[in-house]
């Protein structure tokens, strides 16, 4: 393992799920645009070691990218989350596009729908995974409206299935998938569940990022179908990367790297306490 001392800048990032898994991406993507810098980063940071990274341009676009949100074996996904983010900070990211597997809560999705989630409820425990505490994040428009746009737009080119685009993630904790109880206490609240989406997108946030999802339905929630197939969700991952690929890949192409035209960056702001946590330093 080779770990760089110095962290490459990036403008974008793009951080991979179930969905680009059973791929080589981004060297999967047929585009003469796409040329990798680096494929093997690792970066030394407070929480650990990081996942490996990709350095790639597409054009005069800088992007990273890593797989599976930086879940590994014998890493918490708290700190799995805190050493991902913490390198996006470092490299001032300032774009970011998630993508993966979810299953239904409403009963009128079915797997290979399409979902560009605009809203969410975080039902994990890993609501206080932070890099500092400096700041109060503002949670409106969580989901940034100019990129899910882009979402949008790029799913249509390459999906001819049923796309949605809006809905709510419901965040729980994995690695199980959820009870019928569970699902059915979700219902008329949320339209998907997953796994990701928190606390990536409060870390978004606390960097001053814009961040945007992208969820392939995979399986139903237990009790919207009375049986699924585990084979139907495994022919998902190894059909589809390709196309998840291309829409993420097409998203960032048409995204103008200097023009923000959201509110993302004004709704984190310094906390009230700061001069609190000041005093409290000094004494230290």
């Amino acid at each position: 393992m080779n770990v760089l001392s110095e962290i490459p800048k990036a403008d974008f990032a793009i951080i991979g799920g179930s969905g680009t898994l059973s791929s080589d991406f981004p060297q999967n993507i047929q585009s003469t645009n796409i040329k990798i810098l680096n494929n093997q980063i690792f970066i030394d940071t407070p929480f650990g070691i990081s996942p490996r990274f990709i350095l790639f341009t597409l054009k005069e676009k800088i992007i990273l990218t890593c797989k599976m949100h930086g879940w590994r074996s014998g890493v918490s996904r708290a700190d799995a989350s805190r050493q991902l983010f913490w390198v996006l900070k470092k490299a001032g990211v300032k774009r970011i596009l998630s993508e993966g597997g979810v299953g239904t809560v409403n009963h009128l999705l079915d797997p290979r729908d399409l979902v560009i989630p605009d809203d969410y409820i975080d039902l994990s425990v890993r609501k206080d995974v932070m890099l500092d505490s400096r700041y109060l994040l503002i949670m409106r428009e969580a989901l940034c409206k100019e990129l899910r746009k882009k979402l949008i737009d790029s799913a249509r080119k390459y999906f001819s299935g049923r796309i949605f685009e809006r809905g709510t993630y419901a965040v729980t904790d994995g690695r199980h998938f959820e009870s019928p109880a569970e699902i059915a206490m979700l219902k008329g609240y949320a339209d998907i569940v997953g796994q990701s989406l928190a606390p990536e997108v409060y870390l978004a946030r606390e960097i001053g990022a814009c961040y945007a999802n992208l969820s392939f339905v995979v399986n139903y929630g237990e009790g919207i179908n009375v049986s699924w197939s585990h084979d139907v969700m495994k022919d998902i991952f190894y059909d589809d990367a390709q196309m998840i690929g291309n829409i993420l890949i097409d998203t960032v192409r048409n995204i103008e790297t200097n023009s923000k035209k959201c509110s993302c960056s004004s709704l984190r702001k310094e906390t009230l306490l700061k001069d609190i946590y000041n005093e409290e330093s000094a004494k230290g």
